[in-house]
């Protein structure tokens, strides 16, 4: 991760949510310029208006994926260089209420997507971000690895699955490898597991929904205590999109497959082992108590095999949860506390570039 991304051209599908934030304020920090296409923010406090990514970025258009002459009317004004595609509605338990909504997004959105990159030739590199729940989930101990077979129980889990199989699709019929000369475009997958961070308000996530009851003295309900998700911080798969990205850029067709971004075993935990790490963080007592009632399905084990990226791209997890669960808390607490939290989350991603190698002293290399 070098002076690559300086002047830059990127089109980011997705850019007004939590991890869509994240990813704009580390992009503009490497010098890119980026064009934002997401919907607005759809919470009241965000970390889009946080982190003023609308006056950061080069381009910020207001727009559904599913709409797809406003998709095509946004990537022609912006003639990237690069594409990172990651708007999607992202909760489980909200597409057991709205299960159309979430398929049309996440499927018929991202095939809008890639319809419209066959028509805009500036394009060089194209990630496509699903999901570690586009597994078919025997709920296993071991990882899953890339070449395994899509699937999904909920209609979320599903509509990431069918995600994966239209990009492939489109790959074949549209973005050969053999026809890369014609079209130019190499385009991959990356799936994540569970990302935490600051700035993440959303609902039906157990870390912000652990904060706000945190902040209000309120006691956390926990459901699915015994649920073992791959946590990390949101630094991490970002990296690997990166990564991924200017691989793609640079080598072409080498890394046009589907790429696992997860945290190490160790950090393969129960949802009652993260609140308790998140308990020993937080500066105050809480109080917590599982839930029990009725609950749709979710899965209860799920683990990805990231030895691929490790060993193809030198991607290498960094943060362990615990630090990842620190980090989570100092943003929020910066946060109440009104700090400058540009500057704040800046500093964060530059701590997290030094760990991994990216930076010395101050710069990326």
């Amino acid at each position: 991760m070098s002076s690559f991304w300086k002047n830059k051209k990127v089109f980011l599908t997705g850019h007004t949510g939590f991890k869509g934030s994240w990813m704009s304020l580390w992009l503009c920090n490497l010098g890119a310029e980026v064009y934002g296409y997401s919907l607005e923010p759809n919470t009241k406090e965000n970390l889009f208006e946080i982190l003023n990514i609308k006056n950061k970025i080069k381009n910020s258009d207001i727009g559904n994926i599913r709409d797809i002459k406003t998709l095509k009317n946004s990537l022609n004004k912006a003639q990237p260089d690069i594409v990172i595609h990651m708007a999607a509605q992202p909760l489980v338990r909200l597409s057991y209420e709205e299960p159309i909504d979430t398929l049309n997004t996440n499927i018929i959105g991202t095939a809008n997507l890639l319809e419209n990159l066959r028509y805009v030739k500036s394009i060089r590199a194209s990630v496509i971000v699903t999901s570690d729940k586009c597994y078919d989930n025997k709920e296993r101990l071991h990882g899953y690895v890339e070449s395994e077979p899509m699937g999904g129980y909920d209609p979320y889990s599903v509509s990431k699955g069918c995600a994966e199989l239209i990009t492939a699709s489109y790959r074949r019929s549209f973005f050969a490898d053999s026809d890369y000369i014609n079209h130019q475009n190499a385009i991959a997958t990356a799936r994540a597991g569970n990302v935490i961070g600051g700035g993440d308000w959303s609902q039906d996530r157990l870390i912000p929904d652990a904060i706000k009851c945190f902040e209000n003295n309120k006691t956390l309900l926990v459901r699915s205590p015994n649920a073992i998700r791959p946590w990390q911080h949101v630094l991490e798969p970002l990296a690997g999109y990166l990564q991924l990205a200017e691989a793609l850029y640079r080598k072409n067709i080498a890394f046009t497959s589907g790429w696992n971004f997860g945290p190490e075993t160790s950090d393969i935990l129960s949802v009652k082992d993260v609140v308790s790490l998140l308990e020993a963080s937080w500066p105050n007592n809480i109080n917590w108590k599982i839930e029990n009632f009725n609950q749709v399905h979710e899965a209860n084990l799920l683990a990805l095999n990231c030895e691929k990226a490790k060993s193809k791209l030198s991607w290498m997890p960094i943060w362990n949860i615990k630090k990842a669960i620190e980090n989570t808390v100092d943003w929020h607490l910066a946060y109440r506390s009104k700090q400058d939290m540009i500057k704040f989350s800046s500093a964060q991603i530059n701590q997290y570039a030094l760990d991994a190698g990216y930076m010395n002293n101050g710069e990326y290399k």
